[in-house]
C-alpha cells in the first residue's frame, strides 16, 4: 500500500498527528462525522454500522501493523483502531445526537482504562495490527453496553425525552 494512503487511513485523515490526545481527537472527529451522516441520512441501520466495522477492521489490521513496523509498538499516531471501537459503541444508537456523545464518553473511558481483560487483547496474534485493533474493539463492546444502559436510564428518567 502506498505510504500516503497508509498514513491517511491509519491516522484517520491526519487526526492521529494531533499534538495532544490523538486518540481522543480522532474519536471526536469520527463522532462528528457519524452524527453528520446520521443527521443527513436519518438513523443509520445497524447492518450499515456492522459493515463499516468489518471494513475498518479488515483494513485496519494490516494498516496498523505496517505503521507499527515504521513507528514502533502501538504508535499513538495510529487511530484507525479508535474508529473501529467507536463503530462498535455506536451499534444501535439512533435516539439523538446525545446517543453519540454518550457512546463517545464511554468509549474513551474504556479505551483509556482498558478494564476487564481489554488490555490482554493488545497481545492477540503476538501484537501487531490485530492486537492494536482488538483492544479498541473490546473497549467498544464495553462502551456499547454502557451506552445503551445510559440511554435507557436517561430516557426512563425523562432526561432524554
Amino acid at each position: 500500500m502506498p505510504r500516503p494512503v497508509l498514513y491517511m487511513l491509519g491516522t484517520f485523515f491526519g487526526t492521529g498527528f494531533a499534538p495532544f490526545a490523538p486518540a481522543t481527537v480522532a474519536s471526536f472527529a469520527f463522532m462528528v462525522l457519524w452524527w453528520l451522516i446520521w443527521s443527513l441520512a436519518g438513523p443509520i441501520p445497524m447492518v450499515v454500522t456492522l459493515a463499516a466495522l468489518v471494513v475498518v477492521t479488515l483494513v485496519g489490521i494490516p494498516v496498523a501493523g505496517s505503521l507499527e513496523k515504521i513507528h514502533g509498538e502501538d504508535p499513538s499516531l495510529v487511530v484507525i483502531d479508535e474508529i473501529a471501537g467507536m463503530l462498535v459503541s455506536f451499534l444501535g444508537v439512533t435516539l439523538s445526537p446525545w446517543g453519540f456523545v454518550i457512546a463517545f464518553f464511554w468509549f474513551r473511558f474504556f479505551d483509556i482504562l482498558k478494564p476487564l481483560g481489554v488490555r490482554k487483547l493488545e497481545h492477540l496474534g503476538g501484537g501487531g495490527g490485530l492486537g492494536i485493533m482488538a483492544d479498541d474493539i473490546g473497549a467498544g463492546v464495553q462502551a456499547l453496553v454502557l451506552t445503551h444502559l445510559t440511554i435507557r436510564f436517561l430516557s426512563l428518567t425523562g432526561v432524554l425525552g
